[in-house]
């Protein structure tokens, strides 16, 4: 165990981890920290707490010290700068047309590097727009081209709920989102409805899918034969997983019927399955009996047909030789 606080760089940002160094930090509060890029300066999103070692990327950074009103100004500083740096970047793709779409500019906390973030449809040779940036700006200069995902998490902006992007808002990381869960939850395929500013499929699609994982479960399937208040019937349809509606077929010799149950009121006909499956067995193997019946008593005809056509099973000649 160890304890740690979390900071978050940017609204909706990630959080990580740092040794608050025997300090007590308090919620939204403002720290300077070491990063892999320098000195940074962040808000606490995560007062002090005991975190286990398996939750810990090492080596565990710590925290230099609280921010004061100085490193706010210049933290106030750097936004400045950035949206003068977009401007001045901006121009300059403008100038030599490149397709690319810039997103945003972030200024580290000591000025020791800019960073670009864009997004393009391909591979972009940006080398000769390094030069005239660090040319400009007198420092390092990195350029990270990132994908629709990460633009919408930058730029904000409000979904088809009416709501903040969940990105943008709350989600610190990317959950992997796949097209089978819209179809478990029953929703329309239609990409205009289920994908999101940023054309991908919607993050909020991942948020209940353990429940209709669970009650995927629970509900027979399409195809499943079930006892209910009726008799034994066969599911055909699930008309809605949620409330459980289910509609169920009948066999009444040559004419069906089919009612809506719901799934509190049916059950899964084990032992009828096990009829059916017992019954097909014993099916297969009297068809299996008769193939072999079939297949010996022709073994024995021909065998009969044989010792006939054998010259010491013919038919003596009874008739007096001349």
């Amino acid at each position: 165990m160890a304890e740690v606080i979390g900071v978050r760089f940017k609204d909706g940002g990630k959080v990580y981890y740092f040794d608050p160094c025997g300090a007590v930090v308090n919620i939204d509060e403002a720290v300077i920290v070491e990063t892999a890029r320098g000195t940074e300066c962040g808000v606490v999103s995560i007062s002090n707490r005991d975190v286990s070692d398996d939750e810990i990327v090492k080596p565990l950074k710590k925290v230099i010290r609280l921010a004061t009103a100085k490193d706010i100004a210049q933290m106030e500083e750097n936004r400045r700068k950035e949206a003068k740096a977009f401007e001045i970047c901006q121009q300059k793709i403008l100038e030599r047309g490149m397709d690319m779409k810039l997103v945003d500019v972030e200024y580290t906390f000591d000025n020791s590097k800019v960073l670009f973030y864009f997004t393009a449809d391909g591979r972009v040779d940006f080398r000769d727009l390094v030069k005239d940036l660090a040319g400009i700006f007198r420092t390092r200069i990195e350029l990270r081209q990132i994908g629709v995902r990460d633009e919408a998490k930058m730029l904000g902006g409000l979904g088809i709920c009416g709501r903040p992007f969940c990105c943008s808002s709350f989600l610190s990381d990317f959950q992997p989102v796949s097209i089978k869960m819209a179809k478990e939850q029953g929703l329309s395929l239609n990409p205009t409805k289920i994908s999101g500013t940023c054309g991908r499929l919607m993050c909020c699609l991942k948020y209940e899918q353990n429940a209709y994982e669970d009650l995927l479960r629970t509900t027979p399937r399409v195809g499943a034969v079930v006892n209910t208040p009726d008799g034994v019937g066969t599911v055909v349809e699930i008309v809605n997983i949620l409330t459980g509606n289910l509609k169920v077929k009948f066999e009444n010799g040559d004419s069906s019927s089919i009612k809506s149950y719901s799934r509190n009121e049916i059950t899964t006909s084990r032992d009828e399955y096990n009829r059916a499956v017992r019954e097909n067995k014993q099916r297969e193997q009297e068809l299996e009996e008769e193939v072999f019946e079939e297949e010996f008593e022709g073994e024995q005809r021909s065998h009969g047909e044989k010792r006939r056509r054998h010259p010491r099973h013919r038919p003596k000649n009874t008739e007096n030789k001349q």
